[in-house]
């Protein structure tokens, strides 16, 4: 390459420098890929899966694929499988779920197919401490739940997801799958090398993620992951693993992805030109939550700055991937190499060519014969990096892409915005005829209907827990009770402190003016530092709440009707506050 550019080296040191820089990038990955070491089982875990654990498939038309998938469930012993489809498929979905084991799976089902729809009817309707989603088709290993359960020892894990691999649709895979298979060995070494590095991900992959029940079955994220649109008025119904992922981030839950064989599931891809079509969706998806977590919510920077810059280098990575080739063939159609242009073109492609082999090494080493379809690759990756950018101007087209029927209509589209609005001017008009109620008193509310939920849901889950029907008692129930009451206690130490604060910061307005308030608040008080910020936080999620005991007004008649469980309910976690959370503000099946 240096003789090729000898004539015009000034002008080809930039792209060198990027050159140098994409693959140090990519070394400090594949370093992180090779450090990474996944959480192992414990003896005597504390989440056991006959007890602990609901999967929730979320489908419109399950195939026979779906057989194979739910054995492999069935073999990692979970409580209950729970298959969620709309009102018409119901009896095929039955009789499917029937042939499996009608034992341990039930079918429900919502009047209109919407992904997101029908994971919160899952949601609803679960009762272990752990929720697992996954798609109809991916196939478990015997280990996978297991290796899963691992990770939530740790009581700040909100969030756990596994690898990848490709299963063929026929009996030989296709160029397509190839190509999906080349996508998940960047990806995982991707997620490994940050999961390793700073403990993020960029998203926990909608094929089979766990999370902990107590956050889902919160009412205000349920609301939240429902009425999600990009720029306030386009519904999204697909990127809800991306939501998930972003609202475990923003609510200070952590996450963890379990790299390795025993966790390791495999799924089908599109055996066809439709997989383009896959990827155009899960673009515009990742376009859209990307500038959510690093420019609205912004708390992605301060807990994984890894993933965060991993995020912006994927915002210029088409440029800087197309700028190479569009230099060269510019140049040699103008005649400034001393080469023969064909010279130019093959010595080019054959330097991109072992480029391209080096990173997909990991994946050549299980499936060699695929060396033969790198040149395909090559060709997709600069094709994708033009549809990156076709999609970053296309962010407004939601649609699904690749499945009939579950597409928002232009009309549903417009009901749902009048819905919105509605809804808006009722919440509007709401909290100014309560706006005599003060702050404090709203935190009061806020910390008695905590302390009633807290009492309650455990009273229920040891109930639940040794009488259902036919169900063994769940020895010492861990988990979400301890949450609540983890969160109740924590809202009392923050609305105590942001009490004192006040006090301090009057008297100190009053004698000395508003320059000396800081100064003498924290005198007066001995409020350090941290605590300092952590009153700033509370104060500042109270006031975006608009009066939280409204909210917990509406939590109560939104649980009443989920269940009758609750006669009282709160936000059902408390990590970094309790106020409605960035990750639905605004813009947020195969």
């Amino acid at each position: 390459m240096l003789y090729l550019t000898k004539d015009l080296f000034p002008v080809f040191v930039p792209l060198g420098v990027i050159g140098f820089y994409r693959y140090l990038w990519f070394a400090i990955k594949l370093l992180a890929y090779f450090f990474y070491r996944p959480m192992m089982p414990k003896a005597n875990p504390t989440y056991r899966s006959e007890y602990d654990v609901t999967i929730i498939v979320p489908t419109i038309d399950a195939g026979e694929e779906f057989k194979e998938a739910a054995h492999s469930w069935l073999a990692n012993n979970p409580k209950e499988i729970i298959i969620i489809t709309e009102t018409k498929m119901k009896d095929a979905l039955q009789e499917l779920a029937n042939s499996v084991d009608p034992a341990r799976i039930r079918v429900l089902t919502v009047p209109k197919a919407n992904k997101r729809l029908q994971m919160v009817e899952g949601i609803r309707n679960t009762t272990s401490e752990i929720i697992v989603f996954a798609d109809d088709d991916a196939i478990w290993g015997p280990t996978c739940l297991e290796y899963i359960l691992a990770c939530f020892e740790d009581p700040n894990m909100g969030g756990v997801g596994t690898s990848q691999t490709v299963k063929s649709v026929g009996r030989y895979q296709t160029v397509w799958e190839v190509l999906a298979g080349f996508r998940l060995t960047i990806r995982n070494i991707e997620i490994a090398a940050s999961t390793h590095i700073d403990g993020g991900v960029c998203c926990l992959s909608g094929r089979t993620a766990a999370y902990r029940t107590c956050i889902l079955q919160d009412p205000q994220f349920q609301y939240e992951f429902t009425h999600d649109f990009w720029l306030g008025k386009y519904p999204l119904n697909s990127g809800d693993d991306k939501f998930l992922t972003r609202w475990m981030v923003y609510h200070g839950w952590n996450t963890y992805v379990q790299i390795c064989k025993e966790a390791e599931l495999l799924s089908t891809f599109k055996d066809n030109w439709r997989f383009l079509k896959q990827v155009l969706r899960w673009t515009r998806n990742t376009w859209r939550s990307d500038f959510r977590s690093l420019f609205t919510e912004r708390r992605i920077w301060s807990r994984h700055p890894f993933v965060a810059f991993t995020m912006v280098d994927k915002i210029f990575n088409p440029i800087t991937l197309l700028s190479g080739p569009i230099s060269v063939f510019a140049m040699a159609v103008q005649g400034k190499f001393h080469l023969p242009i064909w010279d130019i073109i093959i010595s080019y492609v054959v330097w991109l060519m072992m480029t391209r082999i080096v990173k997909l090494l990991p994946h050549l080493f299980k499936r060699p014969q695929d060396v033969i379809w790198v040149p395909a690759f090559l060709i997709f990756g600069y094709y994708f990096a033009v549809m990156k950018i076709y999609a970053l101007f296309t962010l407004h087209e939601v649609g699904w892409g690749t499945r009939a029927g579950i597409d928002p209509t232009p009309a549903d589209m417009a009901q749902e915005r009048e819905k919105r609005q509605m809804d808006q001017n009722d919440r509007l008009e709401k909290t100014s005829n309560e706006q005599s109620m003060s702050n404090s008193a709203a935190e009061q509310a806020a910390l008695a209907a905590a302390a009633a939920a807290a009492a309650h849901y455990e009273s229920e889950q040891q109930q639940q827990m040794g009488h259902h029907a036919g169900e063994i008692p769940r020895p010492g129930s861990p988990g979400s009770a301890d949450l609540i009451r983890h969160f109740s206690q924590a809202q009392q130490r923050q609305a105590q402190a942001a009490e004192r604060a006040q006090q301090a910061q009057a008297q100190a307005q009053r004698s000395t003016g508003a320059s000396s308030a800081h100064t003498g608040r924290r005198r007066l008080e001995g409020i350090s530092d941290l605590e300092e910020q952590a009153v700033d936080d509370d104060v500042y999620e109270y006031n975006q709440d608009d009066e939280l005991a409204q909210y917990f007004a509406q939590s109560d008649a939104a649980l009443a009707s989920m269940h009758g469980n609750y006669d009282q309910t709160t936000d059902q976690y408390g990590h970094e506050g309790g106020g409605k959370g960035a990750a639905g503000r605004g813009p947020g099946y195969m």
